[in-house]
């Protein structure tokens, strides 16, 4: 059975990347090396998730001029609101493997499992090269329509989407980009998961767009 983790994300929207800058400027936006926290945006019927690209809500916020509505292409209200900045030099990450895909031939990728709205922002950040055999997986708990960037992201990266256990889209050695803009990845229809490998470990795996996709959370040791 497919796990389904305690966290469940917020309500988000995407907006390009190379939006931003000049919303932040415009806006009051909160952008936190690359990360742009946005109170008081409204979900869409279809969720959008963008890594490293969270929104958040807020009931108190004002709202502010329409030419600044952008969520999933289609436009929600966008509002101003102070948000805590956290600490610009923060380390990478390095998440427990709480999940495991395991492959014909007995072969298991261990996956790092992000819970909670800053290790999904943070993803694989800063992080150098993964090993074989290892990958983070994103699980949003219902269909969404998920985009990723690469922005402080040094390494290059497979990017696989997954729904009902099947792989349906693989962006595949995307391409580190450590300044704005950067362009998101990610198919134009709903997902479950997503799973994050080493440039290349998709194709050297057998992996491709159909293959199974059993993820399972592990047993603690």
């Amino acid at each position: 059975m497919k796990p389904r983790p305690s966290y469940q994300p917020p309500r988000v929207a995407s907006i390009p990347a190379a939006l931003i800058p000049g919303l932040a400027a415009i806006s009051g936006l909160t952008v936190i090396s690359g990360l742009a926290v946005i109170p008081g945006l409204a979900s869409t019927p279809s969720r959008s998730i963008t890594h490293n690209l969270v929104v958040t809500s807020s009931q108190a916020a004002p709202p502010v001029p329409a030419r600044l509505l952008v969520a999933a292409g289609k436009g929600a209200p966008v509002a101003r609101s102070p948000v805590a900045r956290p600490a610009l030099a923060s380390p990478p990450q390095f998440l427990p493997v709480e999940a495991r895909w395991c492959l014909p031939g007995g072969r298991c990728i261990g996956l790092e499992v992000p819970r909670g709205e800053r290790q999904f922002s943070f993803g694989l950040q800063l992080r150098p090269a993964l090993p074989t055999l290892r990958g983070m997986w994103f699980d949003f708990g219902s269909p969404t329509l998920a985009r990723f960037w690469m922005h402080r992201t040094p390494e290059p990266l497979d990017m696989l989407f997954i729904r009902d256990q099947r792989v349906v889209a693989i962006e595949a050695k995307t391409k580190p980009c450590m300044h704005l803009p950067c362009r998101a990845y990610g198919p134009d229809e709903l997902v479950e998961s997503v799973v994050e490998l080493a440039a290349g470990q998709a194709e050297a795996l057998g992996l491709k767009v159909g293959s199974e996709a059993a993820i399972e959370l592990k047993a603690p040791d």
